[in-house]
């Protein structure tokens, strides 16, 4: 596994992957805005329902700020589905089943859990801007707490 991890500067890789609707969303829809994409693991576990409530309640934030939030997991969209319904989410939620988008954006790799290595999804945040061009790029960032640090790194006052 090669570490493809982005950086300030560079290009955002090109996807169109599905959401929890079965709709087409790609990048390119949002060409000309600002988009922060989260890559969380697993729909409906305690850290990523904490992390997507936290975007969920700072979204009028975010978006009078200027910004996009599109989150990102292995999840089939039938999870998604449920996660979006359960949680009321009011962002887009894409699927990713085979990891593509995520290994393309430097968000899958290895992973170590109680001494155990394998390879899975990795936390991540990359904020991408109006020219299609990586303005910030986090990885193994904390479920909680994780959005308003996100706001602060972007200068943004507190949500």
């Amino acid at each position: 596994m090669t570490d493809n991890r982005l950086t300030a500067g560079d290009t955002a890789p090109a996807f169109s992957l599905q959401d929890a609707n079965g709709d087409t969303v790609s990048l390119s829809d949002y060409a000309g805005e600002k988009v922060i994409i989260y890559f969380y693991p697993k729909a409906m576990t305690p850290g990523c329902t904490t992390q997507a409530c936290d975007f969920r309640d700072r979204l009028e934030r975010f978006t009078a700020d200027g910004y996009r939030i599109l989150g990102v997991s292995p999840d089939p969209v039938n999870k998604l589905a449920q996660f979006m319904e359960k949680e009321e989410l009011n962002f887009p939620m894409l699927s990713d089943e085979n990891h593509a988008v995520a290994e393309a954006y430097g968000a899958w790799g290895e992973k170590k859990n109680y001494g155990k290595v394998y390879e899975g999804l990795i936390r991540s945040t990359i904020v991408v801007n109006e020219q299609g061009t990586v303005d910030v790029a986090q990885y193994n960032v904390r479920a909680k707490g994780h959005v308003d640090k996100l706001r602060r790194d972007l200068g943004l006052a507190e949500a």
